[in-house]
């Protein structure tokens, strides 16, 4: 007999799905029974990976995930459109973020205004909309602690341990640690779980994109490998979202187990 999927008819919206942690997420949430609306900026690979997971139980909503109107399109879809037409997503996954690798006085300054807006301000914007949505749909149908709806926020280790080699990076993940952690105590007495994510080395086209050399990345790999792939990420997030709607787990830092810091 077929074990009951973990998510079965939840619906998600994940940003930045089209690679790394989001889009480790978006299949294993699939896998686990979720309906899915994904967002990403590259319209192509967001298509094929919405027609490769199955476009009955997935879509997908191009654009910039810090625009208001792309975020109200996230949020609209997986309400009107997928799932349980009428019913607003119970899991949103705020996900998209930039690196940049050095630090306040090495990193590349000309970067700093789009991570900034990306990493805080698209994340707050996202957080802000999801939870007014959740909250009038759970006062309205006053089942808070009967249905779970889950805002899970992933942050990262340098957001909590300070680290000269990514100051500015984690800069911008110590203000999403402590939105997360302020929405948490807002939004948890009403029934809304708020969860912070915060993984330290993950191997995926982020080191890439954020400017970290691959030398580098090899010697901290020989270091303390074998490092994080976005699959771990994905399966803890899935346990977290499982729980009975009156347990949370607010806070989950998750490290290789050869890394020592940060």
């Amino acid at each position: 007999m077929p074990k009951p999927l973990l998510l079965q008819d939840r619906v998600a919206v994940i940003t930045g799905a089209t690679a790394g942690i989001g889009e480790a997420v978006a299949r294993e949430l699939v896998h686990q029974g979720c309906y899915c609306v994904l967002n990403a900026r590259r319209e192509k690979v967001l298509h094929d990976l919405v027609r490769e997971l199955g476009e009955e139980d997935v879509l997908g909503v191009a654009g910039d995930c810090c625009d208001q109107k792309t975020i109200d399109a996230m949020l609209d879809k997986a309400k009107d459109s997928i799932g349980h037409p009428g019913r607003e997503a119970d899991v949103v996954v705020v996900n998209a973020g930039r690196g940049l690798a050095g630090s306040v006085t090495t990193s590349d300054a000309s970067q700093w205004e789009e991570m900034v807006r990306t990493n805080i301000i698209g994340a707050a914007l996202l957080i802000r909309a999801a939870a007014n949505r959740m909250l009038a749909e759970a006062e309205a149908s006053k089942d808070a602690l009967k249905v779970p709806r889950d805002i899970v926020v992933i942050g990262s280790t340098v957001g909590r341990h300070i680290s000269p080699f990514s100051s500015m990076y984690g800069g911008t993940k110590f203000a999403v640690n402590s939105m997360a952690e302020a929405a948490r105590r807002e939004l948890g007495p009403k029934g809304i779980r708020v969860t912070l994510i915060e993984p330290a080395f993950v191997e995926s086209e982020f080191q890439q994109v954020a400017g970290y050399k691959q030398e580098w990345f090899n010697d901290v790999k020989a270091k303390i490998g074998p490092v994080l792939q976005p699959a771990d990420i994905a399966r803890t997030i899935s346990f977290v979202l499982s729980q009975p709607p009156a347990v949370h787990l607010s806070d989950v830092l998750i490290r290789p187990t050869r890394q020592d810091y940060p």
